[in-house]
This record gives C-alpha cells, sequence and structure tokens, in this order.
C-alpha cells in the first residue's frame, strides 16, 4: 500500500505528521541556563533579528510548534518556557508578573540578546506588556495574542482556580490528571492538540512544584470577579511605546475578543487582527494565517509606535467606563475593529 501523500492525506494525518516534524525541530536545539537563581529552559531556530515568544499559563514553548518554523523564516526564534513551566525551574518565588519580566529580561541578558521583537500569547501577553513597562528597551516590537491585562473578564476556570487556599489541591498527581482530563475533555478549547501533545504537557504540569507555580501565577492577576491587573494601570507612565499589534479568536471563551478592541484605546496606532472560527488558541487553530500577520506586522517598515499624547493618557482613564457600555454599543449595532 501507498502511503497517503498530498491531497491524498486527510487533515488528522497531516497534523500528526506536522506536529512530529515540529517536535523534531523545537528538539534539535535546546538549551538551558540559570537565570536569578531558576533554571530556563528554550529553544531556538532561524536566523536574523531576535524574535521573542511566550506562551501562557500552564502551556509551555510548544504551543509554538506551528507558526515557529515560519517565523524563523525571518527571524531568530527564541522560545524559553517560563519558569514554573514546561521544562524550566519551579522555585518558591512570587510568580507575579514583576516578577516574570524581571526573568526574562535578565534571561535575556544572560543570552545576549539586549532587544528583541515579543510574541506573547494569553498570560505570555501579559508578561509581554510587563516588559514594555519594566524594561522598555528590551523591546522593539510587541505583538499580542488573546493577551491577558487588557480588560477584566476572564473564563470561569480561571477564576475558580484563583479561590484562596487552591494550592493546596495543586499536588503533582492532580496537575498531571487535571491536565490529562482538560485536554482530553475540551480538545477544542486548547488548539485541538494531538495525543502525544496532550500527553507530553500533562506529564510536564506534573512536575513537583508545578501547582504551587500555577496557583500563584493566577493569583497573582485573577480573583474569582476576573482579572485584577490591568495594563492600563502603567502604560500612563511608559515615556515612549513599541508598534503594538493585536490578534484574536472571534469565539474566545477565554479572553473575550473585545479587550483587543478595547486595548486599540489604550494603545494608539495598534492595529487588531480577528481570526473568525477561532478560540483563544489561533496560532494553533490557524496558524498560516496568524504567522503570516505577524510576520507582516514584524516587517512592516512603515509601522510606527504607539504614540500617548496628552488627549490620550487622559483617555486611558475612561477605558473602564467604555467596557461598561460597548457591549450595548455593539448590540446596537455600530462597527467594531477587525
Amino acid at each position: 500500500m501507498t502511503p497517503a501523500t498530498g491531497s491524498t492525506m486527510n487533515p488528522g494525518t497531516r497534523r500528526r505528521l506536522a506536529d512530529r516534524r515540529a517536535a523534531a525541530n523545537l528538539r534539535q536545539r535546546t538549551h538551558q541556563i540559570e537565570v536569578d537563581g531558576t533554571r530556563i529552559a528554550w529553544t531556538e531556530r532561524g536566523q536574523g533579528e531576535d524574535l521573542v515568544l511566550l506562551h501562557g499559563i500552564g502551556d509551555s514553548r510548544r504551543t509554538w510548534r506551528c507558526v515557529a518554523p515560519v517565523l524563523a523564516t525571518r527571524y531568530r526564534v527564541l522560545m524559553p518556557d517560563l519558569p514554573g513551566h514546561g521544562m524550566s525551574g519551579r522555585p518558591d518565588a512570587p510568580y507575579t508578573l514583576t516578577w516574570f519580566a524581571a526573568v526574562i529580561s535578565d534571561w535575556m541578558a544572560a543570552i545576549g540578546v539586549r532587544h528583541a521583537h515579543l510574541v506573547g500569547h494569553s498570560f505570555g501577553g501579559g508578561v509581554a506588556q510587563w516588559l514594555v513597562l519594566d524594561h522598555r528597551t528590551r523591546v522593539d516590537r510587541l505583538a499580542l495574542i488573546a493577551a491577558g491585562g487588557l480588560g477584566p473578564e476572564v473564563g470561569l476556570g480561571l477564576r475558580l482556580a484563583a479561590l484562596p487556599f487552591t494550592e493546596l489541591l495543586y499536588s503533582p498527581a492532580a496537575m498531571w490528571f487535571g491536565t490529562l482530563l482538560s485536554l482530553l475533555l475540551s480538545p477544542d478549547s486548547f488548539g485541538n492538540p494531538t495525543l502525544p501533545e496532550i500527553g507530553r504537557r500533562a506529564r510536564e504540569n506534573g512536575i513537583r512544584g508545578t501547582g504551587r507555580a500555577f496557583s500563584r501565577t493566577i493569583r497573582g492577576v485573577v480573583n474569582v470577579f476576573g482579572q485584577v491587573v490591568q495594563t492600563r494601570e502603567g502604560v500612563g507612565a511608559v515615556t515612549s511605546l513599541p508598534p503594538v499589534a493585536l490578534y484574536w479568536g472571534a469565539d474566545d471563551p477565554v479572553i473575550p475578543v473585545k479587550h483587543g478592541r478595547l486595548a486599540l484605546g489604550l494603545f494608539p496606532g495598534a492595529t487588531l487582527e480577528v481570526f473568525p472560527g477561532c478560540g483563544h488558541y489561533p496560532h494553533l487553530q490557524q496558524p498560516e494565517k496568524v504567522a503570516a500577520k505577524v510576520l507582516e506586522f514584524l516587517g512592516d517598515p512603515q509601522r510606527a509606535p504607539v504614540r500617548l499624547d496628552p488627549a490620550a493618557r487622559a483617555a486611558i482613564a475612561l477605558i473602564p467606563a467604555v467596557a461598561e457600555i460597548l457591549p450595548a454599543l455593539e448590540r446596537g449595532g455600530h462597527g467594531s475593529a477587525g
């Protein structure tokens, strides 16, 4: 029997083969270094200007497996596992955005990266924004995919995970089983990972110390009512901002796309791309389109930095009020970005 190839290969088989190729490529150039007493594991590929990709809570650098090969055709792509995740260390640390940003900044310095373009997904988008706030010279351009920190709403699961004393429940076995169960029962919510990817993520989340890191990371940005740390609270004090582009799944159940629309007011001059049919992981659900849009943004010589003039700084204070009336405006038929 001749192996299925080309147009005769079904989508499931094609995706499994793509995942295997991506896994092989990511394994080839994986590195580790000690930074601020914490082991940071990362993978890199490609050559050119430095491009750092930051993943979200409970995830790892492997979330970039489908877009990294395309991005690496033009850039040196660096994909760290955030502390508490993947193969990086799990120190007894605060796991706040300020702490994550400091560790990533020091990691960049330790490997000789003075500055880079940043792409952040979900919580990784929050870390990327905090790098802008606290370590501005590290960031050239900022691409945010379904990023946290741009509005109060967040999925019920994360709000429940932020309840007091939940850290006591996150044993290695519970983290392994919870990850496995979540990804098997609701694969659409996690970008439809393959079975090998589900197993790998469950094993990594079952490493001792992951539960403590998971709990502290969530409680650092979320409570039972929603997100409690907002970029708007610090962005007015930044003297300059990089060019910014936002990317969102139209059907994101974790962080709603309206946060991207509100962010256009926070970052005057930013752009928003909305991907129909996608949830919280557009870079896994429509990787070709997302990678193409990110490359377009990074390579656009006309893309200007976001500028906050006095009127824009004053408008930032009005963003919470706009958030309250936006749903009513949308129901009334007003247009929206994307």
